[in-house]
């Protein structure tokens, strides 16, 4: 009876296991994803108004460019170690910032006056009118090559070394991703549909509005790369305005979602006050169903952004709430060092343990084995996400707030959402950590 009572209880905490499995990828494709479909989206409603099947078919190019070069990154990313993510994102952000910009400077008609001016183009007037369009697509192109390698990575995890990809927790997690991609790609769909409704002028209004929001999110990850990898100052109160954004970062999105939930808004308050009167009885029928037509675009757009807004608040809470730090481990402190025996923490799991400073602060680091004679040793912090703390999740090593996993060969190394690294030396089949490097950062836990 009692192995069958802890059978039953080893089946409910695999399917609990699996169902969270199964919710977290469907937030992190919503949370990846809505922002460049909702830019997408606007972006070809305006292209839909202002130009003709010529202009489309560069744009269309520029997106199938964007996909195909973001799946080639993303495969290189799998099996290689040439790429370094962040270099990329830069490069690539850089790009999509520049090219927003002119975009919005096309927009509102800057853009024409200044190439109207230029003495090169004035001889090739079909080079001037078709420099627009190249830009909207290498525009799309930068969206899409930044926002879908992750994306296509996703199913590459799904089953983890030595498990079947039939298996239930692969399963779950398919239809997290699915579901994830499901409603990112029908609320784009919808609001695409929607901004077609809408006026030029209020169409021109918001989508300046959206890619000012983009371009400060954007801005704000370049800027971290750059802050991390000590490329610019550090400037304090620089840091501290990109870790509260970037601890914040979801805002950028509620916000697009919030100006995107105007458009089905606008249209149907025009829907309620258009009269559905024809010239005759056809011309009415075509006018209702058009009517009705936008109102389900409406409604599709809303029930879109109202699960994308549950499942980034209420189920993202519900799945991080059960992640509690294990407990930290003894060690041995002797004078102003602190030691630890070799054999505590050369099991390549993840160790935690705790140092209580000068002032009662009690600062957390963490021990793993990366290979056969390194260590990652480093605060159970990061620059970015402050003092949350990381946990071990099958093998894997995972930063509580934002959820990435790290690559546990970098822990020790400065850079993104790494743990502060923390110097350690290895005597007598003990490792040793100077107390004072603790005690200098213990502001951080506080």
């Amino acid at each position: 009876m009692k192995k069958r009572s802890d059978s039953l209880l080893h089946s409910s905490f695999l399917f609990k296991e699996d169902r969270g499995n199964m919710l977290r990828y469907f937030i992190q494709v919503v949370e990846n994803l809505l922002t460049t479909g909702i830019v997408v989206a606007l972006l070809w409603a305006a292209l839909d108004k202002e130009e003709g099947d010529g202009r489309k078919t560069q744009a269309l190019w520029g997106c199938a460019a964007g996909m195909g070069a973001a799946l080639i990154l993303a495969i290189l990313r799998r099996t290689t170690a040439l790429i370094n993510r962040g270099f990329f994102n830069l490069w690539i952000l850089s790009c999509a910032v520049v090219c927003a910009v002119f975009y919005i400077l096309f927009l509102w008609g800057v853009l024409q006056r200044s190439l109207g001016n230029i003495s090169f183009l004035k001889k090739h007037p079909s080079l001037a009118e078709a420099l627009p369009g190249y830009l909207k697509a290498l525009f799309l192109g930068a969206l899409l090559f930044y926002a879908l390698p992750t994306i296509f990575l996703y199913p590459t995890e799904f089953a983890l070394p030595g498990e079947s990809i039939f298996s239930t927790d692969s399963l779950f997690k398919l239809i997290g991703f699915t579901g994830g991609l499901l409603v990112v790609i029908l609320s784009a769909l919808a609001l695409y549909k929607a901004a077609k409704g809408v006026s030029p002028g209020v169409l021109k209004i918001l989508l300046t509005i959206v890619l000012i929001i983009n371009i400060c999110n954007q801005l704000v990850v370049i800027v971290q790369f750059l802050l991390a990898r000590r490329i610019l100052p550090m400037i304090r109160w620089v840091f501290r305005l990109i870790v509260a954004a970037v601890n914040n970062n979801i805002v950028f999105l509620y916000t697009l979602m919030g100006i995107g939930f105007l458009f089905p808004l606008l249209l149907f308050i025009a829907g309620l006050r258009s009269p559905a009167v024809g010239k005759n009885p056809a011309e009415n029928r075509k006018i209702r169903a058009g009517l009705r037509t936008n109102r389900r675009w409406c409604v599709v757009v809303t029930a879109g952004f109202v699960v994308s807004v549950l499942s980034l608040t209420v189920i993202k809470d519900y799945t991080k709430r059960e992640v509690v730090l294990s407990p930290a481990e003894p060690m041995t402190i002797a004078g102003e060092e602190i030691i630890i025996p070799i054999t505590q923490v050369e099991d390549g799991h993840l160790h935690r343990f705790m140092y209580t400073a000068s002032d009662n602060t009690e600062v957390r680091f963490i021990v793993i084995k990366k290979n056969a004679v390194a260590y990652g040793v480093g605060l159970d912090a990061c620059d970015i996400c402050g003092p949350t703390g990381y946990y071990e999740r099958k093998n894997e090593v995972i930063c509580r707030l934002c959820d990435v996993v790290m690559n546990i060969s970098t822990i020790g190394f400065k850079g993104g959402c790494n743990p502060v690294p923390l110097a350690y030396s290895l005597r007598s089949g003990s490792m040793v950590i100077e107390t004072i490097n603790l005690e200098n950062e213990k502001t951080r836990f506080h």
